[in-house]
């Protein structure tokens, strides 16, 4: 089987197999680093957080409806001001993580919003005294802030854990010192790793890459690449993860949280019960998803077990190809247009406006995002564009949370912001539309059968690889509350989950039980993870709604995407007919990706 066309990521876009690749214009926030526009917000900053906390300090719980309102939007227009320096100053970052004066411009920033906003603590903490009554009573009235009260039920669910205000002050100041600082050195780190494989030096992302390489001997020089370097490195990010999650373990003791998932939980609008029944609903399908599938994967490779190298593989009949650019943003978009030419609409503008940087470049982060900026622009997504079936799928769930993002900014900034549990809604979706339109227009069974085992790939590593690291995480933080965990311990709370969730089919090399140092999710948002595992099964069961004709969906799902953070995960799915608390509801999701395994055994009859 021929390999595919190599190149190293200090390769030019434009001499690229793929073509030409969109970058960041940044100019909609700010046209320079030395813009006079930013100069003078810095200074206005800086006068507007005085000039508030002078105002309001001491007086929240005395405003009537509408100078509640007022005080409101004054907090939100200071909000909005400094989202947009720091969105500037981190994306220029991770277009370059390794650039020293991109690094310094962020760091300084961050240090003087912090010291500017500082200034600000005592509005959340002031208004979660607020007497239960009063804050009824304002909230209700006609001409108060009413349409902002489900931000303000979110905050005032943290009442039973809030601090004195001189500790929540110490605790602002300090954070630029303590999880913001360790973030900086895991990201730098991984940015700056180099990779030897072969006669090529790469960086994390093409060497991640190589595992889905159809050359089973270059997925395992990858995968022993990366075995050797985290494992140089594995000290490092112990102490990144034992620091963190000891200093999270210290600020949840103070402030009474139950659990070390709880923050999250109640960040998410979500309830610990629906999180365990998902949990405990995926764990309980291990053997029917994962360990079946993967027990079928190695027929299919002529192997009686399978490697970590394996785990990604493409299928042997499936053809290797490197997919355009142009022909990657003309299949997602025209499958947004089959839903809806409103959906395509809104996907435009990202590759005509710059808002799109796709190209693998030395220094730049790695992985896929969108980055929602501040509702008075507009996101930006960033990708590492290697030609690969799975960037396409990608280039899908980005642009869907772009778009998600550019709907809930009607909300404004405040309300804009969308629970975890939803945030991966539109992504999802728009994964699941790109997939269903590849598969209806494909007629080949080989390719309908790699297609397929494509997208339960995908679904597998979205919900049970999320929900294994969503275990590793409340494991590592329960050992952690014992004491220091050696580099070894880790490596063996995450060889355990590995061997729960891959299956009984799988041997792992030695240098596997390393790979949870790359994982940025669980040093930037610490369980975050089981957000991509809820997403899909209420994907899953929405589309599932869709397929069954329910009326007026597209209406139905803009509604949803449009209400940000302004209702609850139940009331947005009512109109669907569904229930995230129902256990069922897990269940239905879960037997989608069950159904897609039953199409591709039926392809091998």
């Amino acid at each position: 089987m021929p390999s595919q066309p190599r190149f190293d990521a200090a390769e030019p876009a434009k001499d690229r197999p793929f073509g030409s690749l969109p970058e960041w214009d940044l100019s909609d926030l700010y046209a320079a680093p030395d813009a006079p526009e930013l100069a003078a917000d810095l200074e206005w900053l800086a006068a507007a957080t005085t000039d508030f906390a002078a105002r309001y300090q001491g007086r929240l719980a005395e405003l009537g409806p509408a100078a509640m309102l007022a005080c409101i939007e004054d907090y939100q227009r200071i909000d909005i001001t400094a989202g947009r320096i720091m969105s500037y100053a981190g994306l220029r970052y991770y277009q370059n993580t390794t650039d020293p004066a991109r690094s310094k411009m962020m760091g300084d920033l961050q240090a003087r919003i912090t010291d500017m906003t500082t200034a600000l603590v005592f509005f959340g903490l002031e208004f979660n005294r607020i007497p239960e009554a009063d804050y009824q009573a304002t909230f209700a009235a006609a001409d108060g802030p009413a349409r902002y009260k489900p931000v303000f039920d979110r905050m005032r669910a943290m009442r039973p854990h809030q601090l004195s205000d001189e500790l929540e002050q110490f605790l602002h100041d300090n954070s630029v010192v303590g999880a913001a600082a360790w973030n900086r050195l895991f990201d730098e780190t991984a940015a700056a790793l180099e990779f030897r494989v072969g006669d090529e030096l790469l960086g994390l992302e093409a060497t991640l890459n190589l595992l889905t390489d159809h050359d089973r001997s270059r997925r395992e020089a990858g995968a022993r690449a990366l075995a050797e370097v985290f494992g140089r490195n594995v000290k490092l990010f112990a102490r990144i993860h034992n620091t963190l999650a000891k200093e999270k373990a210290i600020e949840d003791k103070w402030r009474k949280m139950p659990s070390p998932q709880h923050a999250r939980h109640l960040s998410n609008h979500v309830e610990p019960e629906v999180v365990a029944a998902l949990r405990d609903a995926v764990t309980a399908a291990y053997p029917r998803l994962s360990h079946r599938y993967y027990a079928m994967k190695a027929k299919w490779l002529g192997l009686e077990r399978l490697q970590v190298w394996d785990r990604n593989a493409p299928l042997p009949t499936e053809t290797p190809r490197m997919i355009g650019w142009d022909e990657a943003r003309a299949t997602v978009m025209d499958a947004y247009a089959g839903f809806s030419p409103r959906l395509a609409e809104l996907a435009e503008p990202f590759f005509e406006k710059g808002w799109i940087d796709a190209a693998v470049t030395p220094g730049k982060a790695p992985g896929a995002f969108a980055h929602p900026t501040v509702t008075t622009v507009h996101p930006y997504v960033l990708l590492n564009y290697l030609g690969k079936p799975r960037d396409v799928m990608t280039l899908a769930h980005e642009l869907g949370h772009g778009v998600h993002q550019r709907l809930a900014a009607g909300q404004g900034e405040l309300l804009a912001s969308t629970p975890l549990t939803l945030a991966e809604t539109a992504s999802v979706f728009g994964e699941m539309l790109t997939f269903r339109a590849l598969l209806a227009a494909t007629t080949d069974p080989a390719q309908k059968k790699a297609l397929l085992a494509g997208k339960v790939e995908d679904m597998i590593n979205t919900v049970v690889r999320q929900i294994a690291f969503y275990d590793f995480e409340c494991r590592l933080h329960a050992a952690r509350a014992e004491g220091e965990l050696t580099p070894d311990d880790i490596n063996a709370l995450w060889m355990s989950v590995q061997a729960e969730s891959l299956g009984p089919v799988f041997d792992f090399m030695p240098g596997y039980e390393t790979f949870w140092t790359y994982v940025p999710h669980f040093v930037h948002s610490p369980f975050y993870v089981y957000a991509y595992a809820f997403g899909d099964g209420l994907v899953n069961a929405l589309y599932a709604a869709y397929e069954d004709g329910l009326p007026d969906f597209q209406q139905k799902y803009f509604d949803l995407l449009s209400a940000g953070g302004s209702r609850h995960h139940r009331e947005l799915l009512a109109p669907f007919g569904l229930d995230a608390s129902d256990p069922a509801f897990w269940d239905k999701g879960l037997s989608m990706i069950e159904g897609l395994i039953d199409q591709i055994e039926a392809l091998e009859d």
